[in-house]
């Protein structure tokens, strides 16, 4: 007993002399800046404006978890296929870039709680005759590589075992080829479609139907190792809600209505 009380008091004095282990969000607070992966091709969620100043939904989520920090925000813009690797180089501290909470993406990077929920629609251009998501089959299709949209339609292209489907870099690109003639259709977020088709900037597109696609629930994401930073900005997400602000923005960047529901029934609330 005696060996056993006089080890424990070693090591507990041991542990009390090693110097605290600064984490991601300490490093933040410290340096100042929060440096934010966005996506800024994806309107309503992140584009620029007239004075090419980064503007959209998430871009306000980033200023206002950066002001919730007491830090200032810095927009790092980065494609869909860039949000990982600027985290994984340090490039950023976090991504709010509408990052699908995968399985797999979940092996790399640590996910917060789901801070907004798309569902999904699909356009066409015009002079192809669509009616239904189904008509899709045989046509040429495409979508920004690596995402959700992406993943789903390659696999109904497979599954359906003809047409074609082109994996694209960003979301301008997919839109920009669908307008040119280069593909008959894309699916998107509802979102997203609607932005595009009433901005103009994409001539000659519709919107014909929506995908059968369950909920995409999107989540904040930073190192996996970040356990302290993905506990914050959980409540953070949980504080967005709770205070309306997540209303507020929604009213802001996509209109009236209630804003989808961020829980799913029977596993968390």
């Amino acid at each position: 007993m005696k060996t056993t009380l006089f080890t424990a008091g070693v090591l507990a004095a041991a542990a009390l002399a090693l110097p605290a282990q600064a984490d991601k969000l300490d490093d933040i607070i410290a340096s100042g800046t929060l440096r934010c992966a966005v996506v800024l091709d994806f309107p309503p969620m992140g584009s620029r404006d007239a004075n090419n100043t980064p503007i959209g939904f998430d871009v306000d989520y980033c200023n206002d978890l950066a002001t919730a920090l007491g830090v200032t925000a810095e927009i790092v813009e980065t494609t869909f296929p860039e949000r990982i690797p600027a985290l994984m180089s340090g490039s950023v501290d976090i991504a709010v870039a509408s990052t699908s909470d995968t399985l797999e993406r979940a092996k790399t990077v640590g996910f917060s709680i789901p801070y907004y929920a798309f569902e999904n629609a699909v356009v066409a251009r015009e002079g192809i005759e669509m009616a239904t998501w189904e008509d899709m089959k045989g046509k040429v299709v495409g979508a920004t590589a690596g995402t959700y949209e992406a993943i789903w339609l390659e696999g109904k292209v497979k599954e359906w075992g003809e047409g074609e489907f082109r994996p694209y870099q960003n979301q301008a690109d997919v839109f920009l080829a669908l307008s040119q003639g280069q593909l008959d259709a894309t699916v998107a977020t509802v979102e997203v479609s609607e932005a595009n088709v009433k901005s103009g900037n994409f001539p000659g597109i519709k919107i014909v139907d929506k995908a059968p696609m369950v909920p995409d629930y999107v989540a904040l994401i930073t190192l996996r190792e970040e356990y302290g930073l993905i506990n914050y900005m959980n409540l953070f997400i949980n504080q967005q809600v709770r205070t309306g602000r997540y209303a507020e923005l929604y009213k802001k960047w996509v209109g009236e209505g209630a804003p989808a529901d961020l829980t799913v029934q029977g596993v968390y609330r």
